[in-house]
């Protein structure tokens, strides 16, 4: 009696196990992607494309396809050779130039962020007045982008972001509709100063501070 119940133990038990699946295993960890940088340099006191730049900003443009969806940042740059002011509307022409070019080889303009540096940040350190090709440069880093940025969370300095943004470039222009917007934002409206904003950076093809979305965080692709 107790033999048969053993070898019926033993066969329940060689069931169960047969029955039973294996552990599951964790999936892989993946590891976020890198981000990935460019290089164009420019003539002097020049904001137009050479043929190597071209060339530079299409091996970019094919990295931003690569990843899906990204953010493509293009820094703009200038030597010491001109007056502050100047060389910070040269920078921004040539982050400008790389951005166009950028969109003519299939990058959405709302994943370019332009950034101007004027001369305020160097590759090669030089005295006032030199003139440094190394110094007239675009860099264009192309990034992983899988999150909504953070900027929206805070609606108050959003609006000063674009506010900030529309001076830079519109020094010279008055124009009462943004004047009440921004108005409208100090004054804690956001719903209505933030949109009239953006709109306003689209209709004069300026990037919004977070380039690809639009607040309060919704994704946009230029028409």
């Amino acid at each position: 009696m107790i033999k048969q119940l053993l070898t019926a133990f033993a066969a329940a038990s060689f069931l169960a196990a047969c029955s039973s699946e294996p552990p599951q295993q964790p999936p892989p960890q993946t590891q976020p992607a890198r981000a990935t940088s460019f290089m164009v340099f420019f003539d002097w006191d020049r904001s137009n494309l050479s043929a190597q730049a071209q060339s530079t900003i299409a091996q970019a443009a094919t990295a931003f396809k690569q990843t899906g969806a990204a953010r493509v940042t293009a820094t703009g740059h200038a030597d010491r050779s001109g007056p502050e002011n100047y060389n910070m509307a040269l920078s921004l022409r040539r982050a400008n130039a790389v951005k166009d070019e950028l969109v003519r080889d299939g990058v959405p303009v709302g994943a370019i962020q332009v950034i101007g540096k004027g001369e305020s940040q160097p590759l090669v350190p030089t005295a006032d007045g030199v003139r440094e090709p190394q110094n007239r440069r675009v860099e264009i880093v192309v990034g992983e982008q899988t999150a909504v940025p953070g900027i929206f969370a805070d609606p108050r300095s959003y609006c000063k972001a674009l506010s900030d943004k529309w001076r830079e470039y519109r020094t010279s222009q008055v124009d009462t509709v943004t004047a009440a917007a921004i108005a409208k934002c100090e004054a804690g409206n956001y719903a209505e100063g933030i949109p009239t904003l953006e709109d306003a950076l689209i209709r004069s093809n300026i990037p919004l501070p977070a380039p690809g979305y639009r607040w309060p965080g919704r994704p946009y692709t230029p028409a």
